[in-house]
Formats: structure tokens, C-alpha cells, sequence
């Protein structure tokens, strides 16, 4: 057996290219290039020596070994070696969640290379065995946008969005974090930003001289909708916003202006790109009258809306409706007003079938696209089927019973599961694809940090996906991705089979709940 150290010294030989190709890397020539300008360092050099064999067992666990490999020589060279050689002298575990930050994906590893401080707090101990709070996360905002000007304020709030994604993601790539605990990860950061961004627009607000208490959140109100309504966020995802204020005159009542500016600054606070990146995009659709309604809206015209105009739709959207910042009292009238539109109304065959061609429509234009199978949220068995079973089912049987009214698709299963709504082998059957849809997701979406939904088209990016995702520790590549499809299919098969079957039950019974 070669010894590890050789590589660090020459040009790997046949026996040396051969362990670089068991420890992950598809170009073991530039493997021994990379590790040699590493070993260039002489700082890095005397941590590395009896570290190196260690360190490959733990390459051969990288989605891209190569790609780790070459941003930890990056990001070595920033400071002459004095940052890395002082991680590994750390020990493994520090080493371990260093090479998972930098070879977990582009966008992780990016984070660490451009923020080395990061990589130090990152690798503390119980840093990542700590779970996200919303409170935790709020306090840290607060402190760090307190006294900064504007543009300071925003960046700080952006910068921490970033660096706890990365926190999360290493969490979750190392599984030290279920997949529901991740999605509960990203909702609490989101909570705690959400709020945080509240208070930068008011003071924004105040300091332009729009009122003297400018400054004040009460009487507006930030609800949730969507995932970040249900607690369970994507990793690169929108927020569903819907903002509200007390109008009118009496106490506690803002001015409509006044209300329509803070929602402004609110979503410019968080929407925004500069150079830092961007807090979260906001998605304001599911408000009253969509993109044609007013950014804020009172109590009153919102609780005339839905009782007056609310369509089907619009009932499922408020299934996960619950408040993120601003005035909860306002926020808790808004949604014990909305119930009743929720609840109380008959959700018949035609309310179904509505959403029924509504979800038809949107698979002839993913078929036309020839997406239908690749996108993992919108398409044939993807995750919004499990979401419409699950909704329509709540609004079903949540009007007679409290049991099925849980925000969470996971919690709404089992309460639909206690309810008879499902049997308990449809309600397991669909929290397995659910689980393992959302998983897939999150890993489309941590590579880059971008919002997809779709698989990749290519060979390569499918092996990186499956690797990501477990399929792969070192192994045949093209085996773990024909792995992942099987169980792809498998999940998403049943899931078109129940989404059909109960709803399509639903329209052809006729019948009210």
C-alpha cells in the first residue's frame, strides 16, 4: 500500500492514482496537482502530513471530491495556510464539517471561501449541533442591524441569512438533521429575519420623518402563507407574504399610507440584491385580489374579501396562514375572521374538480415544456399533489373536526390519518414521498441557492444530486443516479395513484363533507 504522504512530495504513480480514485476523485491527476500546491504551504504542510489519510476517507464521502479539494486549496491560499492548518490541528470533526462546507456544494463551499471567519465558527464545538430558533436568530439581528445606516443594516441581515444557510446545509448534508428538522431549521431562520426586517423598515420609515412613531410595528401585521406558513421552507425558496393593518378610525388604527409604505420598504428590505445577495424573495400574490390589490390591506376590506369574492384556491392557501412579525393581535383577528371562510363553507365535488382542472392545466403546460417528469414540486406525483390531498381533505373534515387542522403537511397527515379521512397506509405512503420529495428539493436548491424544482438534464449533475442525497459514498456514480430513480418513480407513482384516487373519489361521490 502507497503511503499517503508520497502525495504531497510527487507525482502520483499508478498505485497513488489508484487510492485518489477510491477516495472519490474522478481526476486523480489534478487530485495530486491540488494536494502538492496544498503541501506548498508550509504551514499547511506540517498539519496535513498525518492528517492526509484521514482526510481522503473523508474526500471519498464528498458529493465532488474534486470540486472539495480544489476550494479547499483556495481557500488555504487566502491567508498562507494560517486558517486551515490551525482547522485540522482542530481534529476530525472539525476537519470533517470543513470539507463537508467546502465540498457539500458550490454554494456552501463559495460561503467558506469568501467568509474563512465562518469556516472558524462553523467548526466550534456544538455549533452544529445546535438546532435554529426563531428567537435565537431575531436576537442576533438585532444586534447586528442595531446603529448601522441603511444600506448596513439590509447587508447585515443578508449576510446572516447566508451564513446560517450554510450552517443548516452542513447540518443536513452530515445528517446530523432530519429532513423535517431542516425545513423547520429554514422556517425559524425566515421567522426571526422576517421580524427583524419589520423593525429595519419601520425605523427606515421613521427616519424619512413619515410620523413620529414611525418606528412602530403595532397595528401592521406580517401573515405567512405557503411553506414558511407551515414551518417547513425550501432551502432557496420565496416567502408567501400577506400584510394587514388595523384602518379606520379608533384606537390602535394606522393611516392606509402609512401602511402601504411599510409594507414597501418591508418588501424592498427583504427583496432586494446588492452584492451581499438578497434577504428573501417576496411573494405577495396570495394577498387579497393578487397582483392587483393594494400591498396592504385592512381588517375589514380583508375579511369582506374572502367572505365576499375568496375563491377555492384562496381556502387552501389559508390553511397555513399564522403570524411572522408585527402586531399577533391584529394577526390572530385577521385569521379568527378568515376561519370562517375556511371552514364553515361546504367544500363540495365542484370545489374539487375546480382544483382538479386547475392542477390539469398546470400539467399540460409542464408537458409542453417536457418537464412534467422532472419537476419535483409541480409535476406527475410531485409534492403539490400531496399538498391538494392533503388540503382539500383538511377542509373536509377540519370544519367538523380539530384534528386534521395542523399548518404542517406531516402533522396534517396524521391528524387526516386519526380523522378516517385516510387510511393509515395512504397517510404512510404519502409522508414517505412527502419526506423524500422535500429532500430532493432542498438539495436541487443548496447548490447554487437558487430557487429550481426541476432534476437536472445531465449525467453529471444527476450523479452530483444522488450523491448529495446519500445514493453515493464512493461509488459507481451511474448506479447510485439509476438508484435514485427507482425510488423516484416508486414515490412518485403512488403518489399520482392516491392523488387521483381520493380526490377523484371526492368529484365522482358528488357529495358535501
Amino acid at each position: 500500500m502507497t503511503a499517503p504522504g508520497r502525495l504531497l512530495e510527487d507525482a502520483p504513480g499508478d498505485a497513488e492514482l489508484a487510492w485518489l480514485r477510491r477516495s472519490g476523485f474522478s481526476e486523480p491527476e489534478r487530485a495530486g496537482r491540488e494536494l502538492r500546491q496544498l503541501a506548498a504551504l508550509p504551514r499547511v504542510l506540517g498539519a496535513l502530513r498525518p492528517r492526509l489519510g484521514s482526510l481522503l476517507r473523508t474526500f471519498a464521502l464528498m458529493p465532488d471530491a474534486t470540486g472539495a479539494l480544489v476550494r479547499l486549496e483556495r481557500f488555504a491560499h487566502q491567508d498562507a495556510g494560517a486558517t486551515l492548518a490551525a482547522l485540522l490541528e482542530r481534529g476530525t470533526q472539525a476537519q470533517e464539517a470543513l470539507l463537508w462546507a467546502l465540498g457539500g456544494s458550490a454554494f456552501t463551499g463559495e460561503q467558506v471561501i469568501g467568509h474563512p471567519e465562518w469556516a472558524e465558527w462553523l467548526t466550534r464545538p456544538r455549533v452544529l449541533s445546535r438546532s435554529t430558533r426563531v428567537r435565537a436568530v431575531a436576537a442576533e439581528a438585532r444586534e447586528l442591524v442595531a446603529g448601522r445606516g441603511r444600506e448596513e443594516a439590509r447587508d447585515a441581515l443578508r449576510r446572516l441569512r447566508r451564513r446560517e444557510l450554510l450552517r443548516i446545509a452542513v447540518r443536513d448534508l452530515m445528517r446530523l438533521a432530519t429532513v423535517t428538522e431542516t425545513l423547520t431549521a429554514l422556517s425559524a431562520l425566515a421567522d426571526g429575519l422576517v421580524e427583524v426586517a419589520l423593525e429595519v423598515a419601520a425605523r427606515e420609515l421613521s427616519d424619512h420623518g413619515t410620523s413620529a412613531a414611525g418606528a412602530s410595528t403595532a397595528g401592521f401585521a406580517v401573515l405567512a402563507l405557503g411553506k414558511l406558513g407551515g414551518g417547513e421552507l425550501n432551502f432557496s425558496s420565496d416567502v408567501d407574504l400577506v400584510y394587514v393593518h388595523r384602518g379606520g378610525p379608533g384606537a390602535g388604527a394606522i393611516a392606509d399610507g402609512h401602511a402601504q409604505a411599510l409594507g414597501r420598504h418591508l418588501t424592498a428590505v427583504l427583496g432586494e440584491t446588492t452584492p451581499e445577495g438578497h434577504v428573501y424573495r417576496v411573494d405577495l400574490r396570495l394577498r387579497p385580489e393578487g397582483r392587483a390589490g393594494s400591498i396592504s390591506h385592512s381588517v375589514a376590506a380583508t375579511s369582506e374579501y374572502y367572505l365576499r369574492r375568496g375563491a377555492s384556491w384562496e381556502r387552501l392557501a389559508l390553511l397555513k396562514a399564522r403570524p411572522v412579525a408585527g402586531d399577533r393581535a391584529l394577526a390572530r383577528e385577521v385569521l379568527r375572521r378568515a376561519s370562517a371562510f375556511v371552514w364553515r363553507r361546504p367544500f363540495g365535488a365542484d370545489a374539487v374538480e375546480d382544483v382538479l382542472r386547475h392542477k390539469q392545466e398546470n400539467d399540460r403546460r409542464l408537458a409542453a415544456r417536457q418537464l412534467e417528469t422532472r419537476h419535483v414540486k409541480l409535476g406527475r406525483g410531485g409534492i403539490r399533489e400531496i399538498e391538494l390531498v392533503v388540503q382539500v381533505l383538511q377542509i373536509r373534515a377540519g370544519g367538523r373536526l380539530r384534528n386534521p387542522r395542523a399548518r404542517a403537511t406531516l402533522a396534517a397527515l396524521d391528524g387526516l390519518r386519526a380523522a378516517g379521512a385516510l387510511t393509515a397506509p395512504q397517510a404512510r405512503a404519502l409522508a414517505r414521498a412527502y419526506v423524500f420529495l422535500r429532500d430532493v428539493e432542498n438539495k436541487l436548491q443548496m447548490a447554487h441557492d437558487t430557487q429550481t424544482h426541476v432534476l437536472p438534464d445531465d449525467a453529471g449533475g444527476l450523479e452530483l444530486l444522488a450523491a448529495r442525497l446519500g445514493y453515493r459514498r464512493g461509488g459507481d456514480g451511474a448506479k447510485a443516479v439509476l438508484r435514485l430513480r427507482a425510488d423516484l418513480d416508486a414515490h412518485r407513482s403512488e403518489v399520482r395513484r392516491l392523488y387521483e384516487a381520493v380526490l377523484g373519489r371526492l368529484v365522482r361521490s358528488g357529495s358535501a363533507p
